[in-house]
């Protein structure tokens, strides 16, 4: 299958092509927080969440690289990551390693210098994240929880940057949501490559009626999450409309979109799936457009 694929065409260099630029998407989560709380165009809050996001694209890609350097006999079996710069020889290995160490330091001490809070919420992502690429991500059920925790911890790193309060339901959405997505990833990944490929080995472990599960529980829980926060937040609302109430209907359907594109083994890379969905990116849109007017007029 993988012999049949050919290298996927980029002008950009080998060394920026390691750093998954693609995979920053991810850390938009940063802007969660703030505009939940309705304080997200405050000058002072946008710069906060820029460097959040900076120090979060500078700390993943630094872990992105150690993972791939750990991981590159089993990227040589992968028909995608079979291209990742480390796994086709265009990068070494010991330039990688520098690379990494560079960035880490460089995210961990932007992070630091920003807020404590901050700092800390970097350190511990890149503390788990090696404990995974070493040790957790052969455990099933445990490498769902870890590779969770990493979209959840961008999620908070928005809030404690800027110091906007983190409530319970945007919590339980968050930690629901992250679970969707990276049981959703495993599920695509087993359903389009099978447990046998060699490219996982914690997907020895799972089937497909578990991960499914896993995602249809993680999924319920989101929808049920939001609405509870969404019926909670009906307090005089702009023109008496209960817009974040309005909001559930997006977002369900949103949720629904990106449940088709697991349910089809298609998104075994949660970022590809936003930045080529065209139908969840309008879903997407007009959320964004009904929980604005919530929470800022």
């Amino acid at each position: 299958m993988s012999d049949t694929l050919e290298r996927p065409a980029s002008r950009l260099p080998a060394v920026i092509r390691a750093l998954r630029p693609r995979q920053w998407v991810k850390n938009l989560l940063v802007v969660l927080a703030p505009l939940a709380g309705g304080r997200l165009f405050e000058p002072a809050v946008v710069i906060g969440v820029a460097l959040a996001f900076v120090a979060f694209c500078l700390v993943s890609s630094a872990v992105y690289l150690l993972n791939d350097i750990r991981d590159v006999q089993e990227d040589r079996l992968h028909p995608k990551k079979r291209f990742r710069p480390i796994a086709a020889g265009e990068l070494a290995v010991p330039v990688a390693a520098v690379l990494a160490v560079v960035l880490g330091i460089a995210g961990l001490a932007l992070g630091f210098w920003v807020d404590l809070a901050l700092g800390i919420t970097l350190a511990v992502y890149v503390v788990i994240q090696v404990l995974y690429s070493t040790v957790l991500k052969h455990l099933p059920v445990i490498d769902l929880a870890v590779v969770s925790s990493g979209f959840l911890l961008r999620a908070i790193a928005g809030g404690v940057a800027v110091a906007v309060p983190l409530s319970q339901w945007f919590l339980l959405v968050a930690s629901f949501g992250s679970l969707f997505m990276v049981a959703g990833k495993r599920y695509s990944e087993l359903v389009s490559l099978g447990s046998e490929a060699g490219t996982r080995r914690a997907l020895d472990r799972y089937s497909e009626s578990y991960l499914r599960f896993s995602w249809q529980l993680a999924a319920v829980l989101v929808v049920i999450s939001y609405s509870l926060w969404a019926f909670e937040n009906r307090t005089d609302p702009p023109l008496g409309v209960p817009w974040t109430a309005v909001s559930i209907a997006p977002f369900t359907l949103g949720m629904l979109q990106y449940a088709l594109e697991v349910d089809t083994g298609r998104a075994g890379e949660p970022e590809d799936v936003v930045l080529h969905d065209h139908v969840l990116q309008g879903l997407g849109a007009i959320w964004l457009i009904i929980i604005s007017i919530a929470v800022f007029a």
